[in-house]
């Protein structure tokens, strides 16, 4: 072992935060004599995981790490503070000991009291005993009471000003313990050092890079869009909690996707027989069909529950910090910038009755910022300040952005539906006949001027058998959709005045041959 009785300081340099881990790298320069020592470096986290321990030195010298391993220390701390406490610590001790004192005061004001109460209790009894065998002696049964009355008003006011004290002493340890836990953090009892072995040809200074794996830690994406006018700017920033057991101060640090603790095995192929057989007669005859339902993106801002995990579209991405960023190991939530950008977007007030009532401003641009954007909870700011908090999807670099602002109150969307069934004689199709009708109505203020486009949508059943037809009767619709794209999404963009109102009509027919059934 080194002779220097105190270890030599290793402070953490970079950091690369995994999605429920952190890599610690941490650097420092050795004066190393010529052959083999032991070097003790620390303290580092206890919570480093021993296994992925790695050490390596430079120099211009031959020279080389022959160990390295990780050693704690357990070190509970006395019950009186030390000279390196804080005044925090210190004033919670001399409050604690304070009020340990009156405790005890009380109990024996308490003690002495109840024995002052029996004895006027027992001169009470000689008193009426007394004076029924006819003795009398009242100067001294006077005397006795007074000094007995006297004592207990003494010592009770003495035990109201000790239980007044208590509490007190009780509201403010109360609140050094809650300033306390806000401005500090207790020091960890269990430290751990990095005991080195190395060997240099001869004597100089030499690098050390050192790196390990420590649990404790995570980050999450989050953002902060603000509106204004024609333009989005989308700050990206990094949400980072570690409570590893030191602080990181000025570090580099990287946020990366990556998953080190899945296996990297490759999945056990196992055999899949397909079979074939035939139909049956009744099978021949009869189609069966059902309806099945696919989830839609819904428009507004959707809650983000729980924490969920990193989306980084099945690749490993790595961000990192532009400037050197402190974390303390506190097991808070810290926002890190990582980026930010702003590009010209396209807005519309976009509505789907099916899914929602209300009219949503969304607005579209392009991502700029130079990497891909990682699922995550967005924070919306505008022209009026925050107005809520919405969710966005993984985006590509140079891909579209789609957010969405909120819905405007000045908007009342009602929807109605009707349906009807019939039957041909001859060739005994099915059909179902469905009415949409969708009432559109804008509220505006006295001064507001200007027509307001509002692009509503509304689905339309897809069939994906021959035997089941789906027909959009545009004679009967009023107006007909101005576009039905392949998902069977039909959008109408409908212009509304200050004080307008729209209806909106969507017929369409379901028609299936007499051997469908499940219609």
């Amino acid at each position: 072992m080194s002779t220097d009785p105190q270890p030599i300081p290793l402070p953490v340099t970079a950091v690369t935060c995994l999605e429920d881990r952190a890599h610690v790298e941490r650097r420092t320069v050795l004066d190393l004599a010529a052959g083999v020592q032991r070097l003790r470096l620390g303290p580092v986290a206890a919570t480093a995981v021993d296994r992925t321990l790695h050490a390596e030195l430079t120099a211009e010298h031959a020279a080389g790490v022959l160990d390295a391993r990780i050693v704690r220390a357990w070190t509970p701390r006395g019950p009186r503070p030390s000279a390196g406490d804080s005044a925090l610590r210190r004033r919670v001790h001399a409050l604690t000991e304070e009020q340990s004192a009156l405790k005890r005061r009380r109990d024996r004001l308490r003690t002495r009291l109840d024995l002052l109460g029996r004895l006027a209790a027992d001169l009470l009894r000689e008193i009426g005993e007394g004076t029924g065998h006819g003795e009398s002696e009242a100067p001294r049964w006077s005397a006795e009471l007074d000094r007995v009355d006297a004592e207990r008003d003494a010592y009770g006011e003495e035990l109201r000003a000790a239980e007044a004290r208590l509490s007190s002493l009780e509201a403010e340890l109360g609140e050094v313990e809650r300033a306390r836990g806000l401005a500090e953090s207790e020091p960890a009892e269990l430290l751990a050092y990095v005991d080195l072995t190395v060997e240099s040809a001869t004597a100089g200074a030499a690098g050390l890079r050192l790196s390990h794996l420590t649990p404790c830690a995570l980050w999450r994406p989050a953002y902060r869009a603000v509106l204004d006018g024609d333009s989005l700017t989308l700050e990206t920033d990094a949400v980072v909690w570690q409570h590893t057991g030191e602080d990181w101060s000025d570090v580099r640090l990287a946020l990366s996707t990556a998953r080190s603790a899945l296996a990297t095995d490759p999945p056990r192929l196992t055999e899949d027989r397909l079979t074939l057989t035939d139909r049956s007669a009744a099978e021949r005859r009869t189609v069966d069909v059902e309806l099945r339902e696919e989830a839609i993106g819904d428009l507004g801002p959707a809650p983000v529950l729980g924490l969920p995990g990193v989306d980084d579209g099945g690749e490993v991405r790595v961000l990192s910090a532009p400037a050197p960023v402190s974390v303390p190991a506190d097991g808070r939530a810290h926002r890190v910038p990582v980026s930010s950008f702003t590009t010209a977007v396209s807005s519309e007030y976009a509505c789907s009755p099916e899914l929602s009532p209300l009219v949503t401003q969304v607005v579209r641009g392009a991502n700029r910022s130079g990497h891909a954007l990682l699922a995550g909870p967005v924070d919306l700011v505008r022209g009026s300040g925050f107005t809520g908090r919405g969710t966005l999807d993984f985006t590509a670099p140079g891909a579209p952005v789609e957010l969405a602002f909120g819905s405007g109150d000045d908007h009342r969307v009602v929807r109605r539906t009707e349906e009807s069934r019939d039957t041909t004689g001859l060739t005994q199709r099915t059909v179902v006949t469905r009415t949409v009708r969708l009432h559109l109505s804008r509220f505006a203020g006295p001064g507001e001027r200007g027509d307001r486009v509002v692009v509503v949508r509304e689905r339309i059943p897809v069939s994906e058998v021959s035997a089941v037809e789906v027909r959009v009767r545009g004679e009967a619709c009023s107006p007909a959709p101005d576009a039905v794209d392949a998902e069977g999404i039909a959008s109408w963009a409908v212009s509304l005045p200050p004080g307008g109102r729209r209806t909106l009509t969507l017929v369409y027919e379901l028609s299936a041959t007499a051997k469908v059934s499940g219609l």
